[in-house]
């Protein structure tokens, strides 16, 4: 790896353009990229940061503009030549192998041989442990990725990333499933990173984690660089406004909605742990929404949100116990299907693995959970389909070329509002919402906010999950807090602090230290 001092430019884009088909996702966009600093790009989904990436990172060939690295032009072919020309990017979609353990992941096409030219496992399980331990990850290096949840996977990306001994670290929505623990493990490690003399690129939707980490901050919107300074020359309002192009007071606030009759409860539910005979992944949890109302559910990694919203919804008829109501009726989900058909929706955590199917189109994936409402004697009706979908398209503003596009080439924050429009379609009683704005921009959220807020108000009880404090403050109307599995708190909004949720959420012997 060439040295390159602090402050020295190491990596630039300069009149970036890029198309696909006929949507222009990059048009002139430039970035210069200083050895030692943290370089944050921001913007709404849609924007261009990713695509911009992948054209550093040599996933995109067929741009117009030059790409420098410390001031020679360079083609890459691929992204096999980007990292060994030392540039490393943590995609925001998890790029894992499922299957394969974690070493294997982490040194995929780089596996270290033995002098028989075979595979040195040993030596890849040891120095995997290593990386783990740097990340404060404390799993076996031969566990299969597909036994880890989404934020521990999230963990094995950024380490895939610091195993390429890079000069340049691009991270993409890094912190979108993590902890707060972690998240302080990782800034601690990009401190360490920069001072070594890395550049780190880093895109995030959070804009307090910018404002805290990074040294300069790059705003683009729609597919151009709107500029670029100093992070202590920015407010937030002034990100903001750069970001979306209007003034912070056209942002969200929560209506007042009149609470209605009770339409969901759940008592005593409880979720067997897999591994440990006798223990609990979820324990005790009991609680009641009512239409018109929106509930928070908060709890960091690990407390148990998805796995209770899973039980609810029937994934574990067979493993867990308790009693639910709907609308003041006795409620039996013994699968996904008679929750549904009872009214209740559940927008999951992993869209890419739960919620869509990549190579259908936009349309399809829209009607797919409410095929009968499209149907005419016996056949699907295309014409129904489109409307049905042109409807919740325009209603969450969905970004797409045409709705016969299909749904692996939008964003993230889109592909999220396809999920979202999916459920609603279903016209459900109450609606399970888990981390519905992960990987979602500023604007992106404040348009899902306001459609929750209206849903509410038009009667309808939901559920929302969220690992972001100020989104869970800002949103519900009621706050309940889990910690390990257990209920530990529950909190009216008006008497909510983020100090008193976060107390609640910590583990016992954290909070008690």
């Amino acid at each position: 790896m060439v040295a390159v001092e602090h402050n020295e430019v190491v990596l630039a884009a300069e009149g970036i353009t890029k198309r696909f088909g006929g949507i222009k996702a990059l048009d002139g966009a430039h970035l210069s990229i200083q050895a030692g600093q943290v370089h944050a790009v921001v913007g709404e989904n849609g924007a261009g940061k990713s695509t911009l990436m992948k054209v550093l990172a040599g996933v995109h060939r067929d741009y117009e503009g030059r790409v420098l690295l410390a001031g020679r032009e360079v083609a890459f072919a691929n992204p096999r030549q980007a990292q060994e020309a030392g540039i490393a990017i943590i995609h925001q979609e998890l790029n894992l192998i499922a299957q394969l353990s974690i070493a294997e992941n982490v040194f995929l096409g780089r596996e270290f041989l033995n002098p028989l030219g075979l595979i040195d496992f040993r030596k890849m399980y040891d120095e995997a442990g290593t990386l783990l331990d740097k990340l404060d990850l404390h799993v076996d290096p031969r566990r299969s990725v597909s036994e880890l949840r989404v934020g521990q996977q999230q963990i094995v990306e950024i380490a895939k990333a610091l195993a390429l001994d890079a000069r340049v670290i691009i991270m993409d929505e890094p912190t979108s499933a993590i902890s707060e623990r972690e998240v302080e493990v990782l800034f601690r490690l990009i401190a360490s990173l920069t001072q070594r003399g890395v550049a780190v690129v880093y895109i995030s939707h959070k804009l307090d984690e910018v404002s805290r980490i990074a040294d300069r901050i790059t705003v683009m919107r729609d597919g151009r660089t709107v500029g670029s300074r100093a992070c202590r020359e920015l407010s937030h309002d002034d990100i903001v406004r750069m970001m979306v192009g209007r003034d912070v007071d056209e942002f969200f606030a929560k209506a007042e909605v009149a609470r209605g009759t009770e339409a969901l409860r759940v008592e005593g539910i409880r979720l067997d742990h897999p591994d440990r005979p006798g223990d609990y992944l979820v324990r005790d949890i009991s609680f009641s929404v009512h239409r018109g109302e929106v509930l928070g559910l908060f709890g960091l990694m690990g407390a148990g949100r998805t796995e209770l919203f899973e039980t609810i919804f029937g994934l574990h008829a067979q493993s867990s116990t308790g009693r639910m109501s709907l609308g003041g009726a006795e409620l039996h989900a013994s699968s996904p299907l008679d929750a549904i058909e009872a009214g209740l929706a559940l927008v999951p955590e992993d869209r890419k693995l739960q919620g869509l199917i990549l190579d259908m189109s936009v349309t399809a994936n829209i009607s797919l959970a409410s095929i009968a409402a499209v149907e005419r004697c016996g056949f699907l009706s295309e014409r129904r389909e489109r409307i049905l979908a042109a409807d919740y398209a325009n209603r969450l503003r969905i970004k797409t070329a045409s709705q016969r596009q299909s749904v692996k080439n939008l964003s993230g924050g889109n592909q999220q509002k396809v999920v979202i429009a999916k459920w609603l379609a279903t016209k459900p009683k109450v609606l399970l919402l888990d981390e519905p704005t992960r990987g979602i921009d500023v604007n992106a959220k404040n348009e899902i906010y306001k459609l929750i807020s209206e849903l509410a108000a038009a009667g309808l009880a939901i559920v929302m999950s969220s690992s972001e404090l100020p989104e869970i403050m800002t949103i519900a109307d009621r706050i309940i807090v889990l910690s390990e599995g257990r209920q530990t708190a529950e909190f009216p909004r008006a008497t909510a602090t983020e100090e008193s949720i976060l107390k609640a959420a910590l583990p016992r012997s954290l909070s008690a230290s």
